[in-house]
């Protein structure tokens, strides 16, 4: 009967509501019945991939990117919030392969030089911003890393290349100078819109998790307001505006004065 039940037949052979389905295996996490799900919508991957068929890439690897996000999808997607399955799994799909394709542009745009001293990068940001009690400039970073200044920018404009719409770009509401200007000091100016990135992480932590989720599916995902609406389980107009208010606070706490250093201990 179990086995009938996984392939969403009840116990007298009818169609179980394909919800019932979901809701079994977010309390049971059975992986079985899991692959059966996303077996049952591997179709709806093949379609979504489809749509990215004549855009260099073989068909065959992009169905098994869409298929990794119909993965995530089953595995993510609750019942309860009301969105359909597809409606839900769609976008994720789609995000999917959006930075499978980001990802090769990446790789063949960025010196492999920057792409190594990239996975130092935020490791030293952390220590440096940790010592200091600040965001560290660039000449700091630089000296950590014992590279150039010239070597700490190409590897930021490499993240740059994978995050395509930075957080230290965006306009402010106001239209005045783009989000993140606000926190420049006097010292390597003219580096600050790189220097910002370096905090973008640390301001996100401080959002409560649904509105840090939105911002990284916007920015980081390169998702549109419609599709975080159906992953989320919301509409487009209250995504909208919880990412109008998500980026007014990181505006806001980007504007703060860094605390002063603790004194050192006696």
């Amino acid at each position: 009967m179990a086995a009938a039940q996984r392939r969403g037949e009840g116990a007298g052979g009818e169609e179980v509501d394909p919800r019932e389905r979901f809701r079994a295996y977010r309390k049971t996490g059975d992986i079985a019945l899991r692959n059966e799900l996303v077996e049952a919508h591997t179709p709806l991957a093949a379609s979504v991939a489809k749509r990215f068929a004549r855009r260099g890439e073989p068909l065959d690897d992009l169905i098994q990117v869409a298929n990794f996000g119909l993965v995530k999808a089953v595995e993510r997607f609750d019942p309860e919030h009301g969105a359909s399955f597809v409606s839900f799994a769609v976008p994720t799909m789609l995000g999917e392969i959006k930075r499978h394709f980001r990802d090769r542009t990446w790789s063949a745009k960025v010196p492999r030089s920057a792409k190594e001293l990239l996975l130092r990068l935020s490791a030293a940001t952390e220590e440096l911003t940790s010592d200091l009690q600040r965001s560290p400039t660039v000449s700091e970073v630089a000296e950590r890393l014992g590279v150039t200044e010239d070597n700490v920018l190409e590897a930021m404009e490499a993240r740059s290349v994978y995050r395509p719409a930075s957080l230290s770009s965006l306009p402010s509401d106001r239209g005045g100078p783009p989000r993140g200007e606000t926190q420049l000091g006097v010292t390597d100016r003219g580096l600050g819109g790189v220097e910002d990135r370096l905090t973008v992480t640390r301001l996100l932590e401080t959002l409560p998790e649904r509105e840090r989720r939105i911002v990284e599916l916007r920015f980081y995902e390169d998702l549109t307001q419609s599709e975080i609406a159906a992953i989320i389980g919301i509409s487009q107009m209250h995504v909208s505006r919880l990412l109008r208010q998500a980026l007014g606070q990181l505006a806001a706490r980007g504007r703060e004065p860094e605390p002063e250093p603790a004194p050192p201990r006696a």
